[in-house]
């Protein structure tokens, strides 16, 4: 009966301590408040995603282990504060996926997101060097469909570059990450020339 009473405390204080990690020293415990301006970079999504952009990338899966691979090319377009930005993703095993981003900045920053693989709207918040979005992604019907909780954080590096972290959960377990660079397709030509 001892065994069973410890085994249960244990039990809780490991819920107590994962809940615990996620919310204070974890990827979702990241908060715009973490990224005010006083670090001198601005990411404005109007300027920084603007044009042609060219993205590289990784997803890694339940494991830890890298599952994909993938090169995108972003066309992005706007009208004052409201966007498109167009994605054409090209996979490692051939497979190419588009989706349309709808994008909308409020005066305070505050980003409205709608794409069509996207339950409901995203939202998020640019400040200072970081912009953050939230949103449910279903995967597509060959992957299983199913809906899953994404947190998408971009950091915007000196040189103009876009560091890219989403975490993808299910029922609040992580199942899968993607990190990703972004940066303008003509800075990629000029670096070449």
């Amino acid at each position: 009966m001892d065994g069973l009473i410890f085994a249960l405390i244990g039990a809780v204080a490991a819920i107590l301590l994962g809940w615990t990690r996620s919310r204070y020293a974890d990827f979702l415990a990241q908060s715009p408040d973490n990224y005010d301006a006083g670090h001198g970079l601005q990411f404005d999504v109007r300027t920084h995603l603007n044009g042609p952009i060219i993205c590289e990338g990784v997803i890694f899966g339940p494991t830890g282990r890298v599952s994909s691979r993938f090169v995108g090319e972003f066309d992005c377009k706007w009208e004052g504060n409201t966007g498109v930005m167009d994605e054409v993703f090209t996979y490692d095993d051939g497979s190419r996926q588009a989706r349309a981003w709808r994008l909308s900045i409020g005066n305070d920053g505050k980003i409205l997101a709608r794409a069509d693989d996207v339950v409901g709207d995203g939202t998020g918040q640019q400040a200072g060097s970081s912009v953050q979005l939230k949103y449910k992604f279903r995967l597509p019907e060959a992957s299983g469909g199913h809906v899953l909780d994404t947190v998408d954080w971009m950091y915007l590096a000196p040189n103009g570059t876009i560091v890219n972290r989403s975490q993808f959960r299910k029922y609040g377990i992580k199942v899968a990450e993607l990190v990703a660079t972004m940066r303008p397709a003509n800075q990629e030509m000029k670096e070449a020339a």
